[in-house]
């Protein structure tokens, strides 16, 4: 066993850990049904060649294509005889692409089975079964193993069991899979797994697989925590979307790399990727954590001025950067209604909306992006017919669901050029099968877009390389307070807020009495809050709120509004839709920065006079967290 990797288990430094086998042997033209740890016997030669490319790539530690070479596993592809070979001569594989570059992990996973008291199987026959994978790794030299995607925490205690008794003080790094509330399948928790593997010996505890880097981020923070032990975290490369047939993982390397070494500053001391991730992941990792050539890394966690070498620039002051930021520093109330880009390319009955809005003092106009899966004009180039014509500023809703990371810096960036000064960033609704959806790409999703943008504001790109001058976007968020989990919307919240966000936006609000108590909740982030108000044009409209709309909670009370105003006709419902917005901004008025109106039916008369007479210079006195909140715009925009 390596002395190398029993010191950098001891120091302080990060060191990184290789990608995805499987995901490169697929792309590679190996069709799922294999085996793909037979391919040590087979394919010696392609095993070989991924071990390489991860070397080449940056990757300090590198794991073996072991990760189902388990007898359990290779049983029903009538393999369990060789299952000695198969490990022994991927240990050897890989032990001959690292050199004196990497270090070896022998990988193990479950045996795909259950284990007492969930299955037939016992605790002894499982350790005696784990025994035999690790005895063949051992023999085929691997520094140290590597137990990982375990989501019963009793059968990754029983591997660890089976390295200590086979493998005697060799290097165990334990890693569970949790979802994103934090726990497993199993309902086993965060804390309490590491205090389990802690007790049992392991020398690193993380975490793999099931999430992407952004909820991964958070689940290091509690992993680090509750345990002295060196943390690890490889997390997959974003959640796999349905591509035709195949399954695919779409967060970009540069996504990845930024996660990286975020978690390595909340204290994850090895740091790499599971499903999805790739030599190229690896190399862009490499290259932002810092790693200097062969031996071992001499990794910092280095702040947005040292990244790639370059200097970051102070971003122009909040009141600097325009209009709406002015008034957001000033405690100025905003009033601000939302509209739809035209179907097709006229925008003059989008010019003719801002202007009867601007005319009534509404002081900007949001553009939403991509609604209704209709071919309209895109919100940032909506956004700047707008400015041009009317000299009324605006705030173009930006999404993640079409466009990939470079095609998002390529906008931003020309936005900033024609004179865009705010931006309001969502990740976007998942396609519904309109004439044009093919599948999202989400890149990334609306946090990694907030730090992108707080990026470009320091004069940065997300590599860390100069852009020149700052760019001086003033940054939206979304923010739901009728979140079904509303723990998990405010850890999203606080990640937006931490990425700079200097205004969140939230879904429509009937219920003053919850909003209230969630802003509560939220305003120690310091983010000033647009409430979001919608007033209904019909019952029905109501109705659909209320009950189709995730996230939006209509009272019992307000339905019976508008039911009693919808006996007396049509305009009568409409006007009680008014006055039921007009009531919530009432109820909240001092504890937001200002509103926002939806414009249902595009009666943009109608959302006017939800802000009329509203006094410009009251100050806000409550601050929004905003969290993650990914449709913020579709549903109103799809029924409106």
């Amino acid at each position: 066993m390596s002395d190398r990797l029993r010191e950098w288990i001891g120091g302080d430094e990060v060191h990184l850990i290789d990608g995805a086998m499987g995901t490169v042997l697929y792309e590679s033209g190996v069709f799922v049904n294999q085996c793909y740890d037979e391919l040590n016997l087979s394919e010696p030669d392609l095993v070989l060649g991924v071990h390489a490319d991860y070397v080449r790539a940056g990757a300090q530690l590198i794991e073996t294509n072991t990760f189902g070479a388990n007898p359990v596993k290779l049983e029903p592809f009538g393999l369990e005889p060789s299952a000695h070979e198969i490990n022994v001569t991927a240990a050897r594989l890989a032990r001959q692409a690292a050199g004196e570059r990497a270090e070896v992990l022998g990988a193990i996973g479950p045996l795909g089975i259950r284990i007492e008291p969930w299955g037939p199987t016992s605790v002894d026959e499982a350790a005696g079964l784990f025994g035999r994978q690790v005895a063949a790794l051992a023999e085929g030299g691997v520094d140290g193993f590597m137990l990982e995607t375990f989501s019963d925490l009793d059968e990754l205690l029983q591997a660890v069991r089976a390295v200590r008794t086979v493998a005697g003080a060799a290097p165990v790094f334990a890693q569970m899979t949790f979802g994103d509330a934090g726990h497993t399948e199993y309902g086993a928790t965060i804390e309490a797994a590491a205090a389990a593997l802690e007790q049992a010996g392991a020398d690193v505890i993380g975490l793999n697989c099931s999430v992407g880097p952004s909820s991964m981020l958070f689940g290091v923070e509690r992993m680090a925590a509750a345990t002295s032990r060196p943390v690890s975290a490889l997390p997959n490369a974003g959640l796999p979307r349905d591509i035709g047939d195949r399954k695919m993982y779409l967060a970009s390397p540069e996504y990845m790399a930024r996660y990286a070494r975020r978690m390595a500053a909340a204290g994850a001391r090895f740091v790499g990727g599971c499903c999805g991730t790739s030599p190229e992941h690896t190399r862009l990792t490499a290259t932002l954590l810092g790693t200097r050539g062969p031996g071992p890394a001499r990794v910092s966690v280095s702040s947005p001025s040292d990244e790639g070498g370059q200097a970051a620039a102070e971003p122009p002051p909040l009141a600097d950067r325009s209009a709406l930021g002015r008034r957001l520093a000033r405690g100025e109330f905003v009033r601000a209604v939302e509209l739809t880009p035209p179907h097709g390319w006229d925008p003059g009955e989008l010019l003719a909306g801002a202007g009867r809005l601007r005319d009534a003092g509404v002081h900007t106009v949001h553009i939403v992006d991509g609604p209704a899966h209709r071919s309209r004009i895109a919100s940032l180039p909506a956004a700047i017919v707008i400015e041009r014509e009317l000299g009324m500023e605006t705030v173009p809703h930006y999404g993640c669901r079409d466009r990939n990371m470079l095609g998002m810096l390529s906008d931003l960036l020309g936005a900033a050029a024609a004179g865009l000064r705010n931006v309001f960033l969502i990740t976007g609704d998942p396609p519904r099968g309109g004439p044009y959806d093919t599948g999202g790409v989400y890149d990334i999703d609306s946090i990694g877009l907030t730090n992108v943008v707080r990026q470009l504001n320091l004069g940065l790109d997300p590599g860390g390389s100069s852009i020149g001058a700052p760019t001086p976007f003033v940054k939206g968020v979304a923010v739901n307070p009728g979140a079904v989990d509303p723990e998990e919307e405010i850890r999203r919240f606080a990640w937006k807020a931490e990425a700079g966000a200097d205004f969140a936006v939230t879904q429509p609000i009937f219920d003053a009495e919850r909003f209230l108590a969630f802003a509560r909740e939220i305003e120690d982030f310091g983010v000033p809050l647009l409430v979001g108000l919608w007033p209904p044009l019909s019952l029905e409209n109501a109705e659909f709120l209320a009950h189709e709309v995730p996230g939006v909670d209509v009272p019992p009370e307000v339905l019976d509004r508008m039911a009693r105003a919808q006996e007396r006709g049509t305009e009568a419902a409409a006007r009680e839709g008014v006055t039921v917005a007009r009531d919530v901004l009432e109820a909240v008025r001092r504890h937001v920065a200002g509103a926002l109106v939806s414009t249902p039916g595009h009666e943009v008369d109608r959302a006017a006079a939800v802000l009329a007479d509203q006094a410009e210079g009251r100050p806000a006195k409550g601050r929004l967290t905003e969290e993650r909140v990914e449709n913020h715009a579709g549903y109103r925009i799809d029924q409106g």
